[in-house]
This record gives C-alpha cells, structure tokens and sequence, in this order.
C-alpha cells in the first residue's frame, strides 16, 4: 500500500523519492540542451565546409572536407612523434606509438598554456595591485607597463630564445610576456573602476587602507579578472603554438608547422580541431570554476533574455 503524506497526498516512492536521481536528472535537463546546441553549431559548420567541397568550391587537396581529415585521424597520429626529434642519444629503442605521441604533444603544449597563464596572472595581479597601493611604484613601473603593453609577442621571440634556449622555458616565456603586461593594465582599469560607495562605507566604519584594499576592492575585481583570465586562456594558446612552431620546443604548434612543410593539410586542420576542442574544453572548465568560486555573481546573460 502506497505510504500517505500528513496532506493527504500519497509520498513519493521509488526512483522519485532519491534525491541523489533526482538531482542527476536535473542537472541532464540543463545539460542536454546545450549539448544539443553546440552539436547544431558544429554540425551546421561542418556541414557548409562539406557542401562547398562537394559543389567543387573548394580543393581538397587545399581545404579537405571534414570527413576526409577526420578518417584519417590514425594516419594522422603517427605525425604527432616529434618528441622522438628531442630526444636524440637518449637511447629510446623504438618510436613513441601514435596514441602515446598525441597525449605527450598534447601535454606539452598545454603544460606550457597554464604554466605561462598562472604565472602572468600572479604577477599581473600583484602588480596593478602594488601600481595602485605605492604611489611611487606608480610612477616608477606604470610608464614602462605602457610602453611595453603595445609590444608584439613575436617580437620578445629572440630575447626568448637568448635567455633560455629551447625547450620548456622559452616558449612558458613568450607566454608570460605575452599576458602580463595587458592584465596589469586591466587589474588597474577593474580598480579604478570599483563602486565608490564601497570605498566610503569601508571608510565610514573604520577601515584601513590595507583593509579596504585586501576585504573591498580585491573581492570587488575578482570577477572581472576571472573574465580577463578566460579571455588570456586563448592568447596564451596563440603564444605557445607560435613560440612552438619557431622550434623552441616539440609541442602542436611545431606539428602544424610540421604539416606546412611536408604539404598535408590534412594534419594541419586535424591540428587545428585538436586544438579547438582543447581551448573550448579549458574554457568551459573555466567558466565552471567562475560559478563555483564567484557564485554571488549574477549571470548576465540569463538576465538579458527576459528582455
């Protein structure tokens, strides 16, 4: 006999009454749709790169279609063994399987991405931060982080290469540089830009200049910062594939190059998708992290599509 609620209304039982089901559902319910979304965006993508090669727009052997780059992924794979190239007089018997250089290319490549992006971002931060609080660390260091900002990545290239060689620090260098010059100024823009009743009632109650810094404007900018950080995310990713690409290390940017040379673009865009789904990937991990560590923040979107 089915148990009766103190309403009169007959109690859950079964699956129903799990909360553990029920929250798994739900959280499939939010999932789903999206998932259905962003597989419509990519299919209606890969669709109209198809069609133009089946209408003769495009060569395939300039611009494959999906379906012929992305058959031959096991083909494709056996490229990806350019540690091999490092590791000369190291007595490595056979070459890494295809399987294993992807992973190895693979970790390499965004080993360097969040090396050089927790790096910038430490230092960028500290930095606007000391800019605002010294006012002679302002004058001393705001006129060159200006001076400097404009500077092209490529640029810092050979003063990568003279310091470090090759190898891992050069390109987590090229990163670095890349980043911290243009976050330094955004840390500085986000505190300028700080509500200035929180200031003043801060002030009111007795609060000190470190305080105000450290408990209001600190807490104030951190979810812009986390904005500006998944925005890096990418320029990071185009900074290591060009520092790898130039041979300061094995990674997917030297792949790519790899593919330029040897005339297979099939390889190039294998790459390139591998690398899309790496920053796509990177980046919804981000904006999870964004929710669960700022979670007072209000989703700005969700608000717009009520209008």
């Amino acid at each position: 006999m089915a148990e009766i609620r103190v309403d009169g209304a007959p109690a859950a039982t079964g699956p129903a009454a799990w909360p553990g089901v029920t929250r798994l559902w739900a959280a499939i319910c939010r999932t789903a749709p999206r998932l259905a979304w962003t597989a419509a965006s990519l299919g209606l993508f890969a669709g109209i790169w198809e069609a133009c090669w089946a209408f003769g727009w495009a060569d395939p052997k300039l611009l494959p279609p999906p379906h012929v780059f992305l058959g031959d992924i096991v083909d494709q794979a056996k490229f990806f063994n350019t540690v091999s190239r490092w590791q000369v007089g190291s007595g490595q018997a056979e070459p890494t399987p295809p399987a294993l250089a992807v992973i190895y290319t693979v970790l390499a490549t965004t080993g360097r991405v969040f090396a050089g992006l927790v790096i910038a971002a430490s230092l960028a931060i500290s930095t606007g931060v000391a800019i605002r609080y010294f006012k002679l660390l302002e004058r001393l260091m705001l006129p060159t982080v200006n001076l400097l900002a404009p500077v092209s990545p490529i640029a810092w290239l050979p003063v990568a290469i003279f310091l470090f060689g090759i190898g891992n620090k050069p390109a987590i260098f090229m990163v670095v540089i890349a980043l911290l010059f243009h976050m330094v100024l955004a840390t500085i823009a986000q505190i300028d830009h700080v509500n200035r009743n929180f200031i003043n009632v801060a002030r009111t109650m007795g609060a000190t200049k470190r305080q105000i810094y450290f408990r209001v404007i600190i807490p104030a900018i951190l979810p812009q910062l986390f904005v500006v950080l998944r925005f890096n995310l990418f320029g990071a990713w185009m900074v290591v594939l060009v520092a790898e690409a130039t041979g300061v290390g094995y990674g997917l940017g030297q792949v790519i190059m790899l593919g330029r040379n040897t005339f297979n673009p099939s390889l190039v865009f294998f790459t390139i998708v591998l690398i899309g789904v790496l920053g796509y990937s990177f980046d919804w991990l981000m904006r999870q992290m964004q929710r669960k560590l700022l979670y007072w923040v209000p989703h700005e979107a969700e608000a717009l599509r009520g209008l």
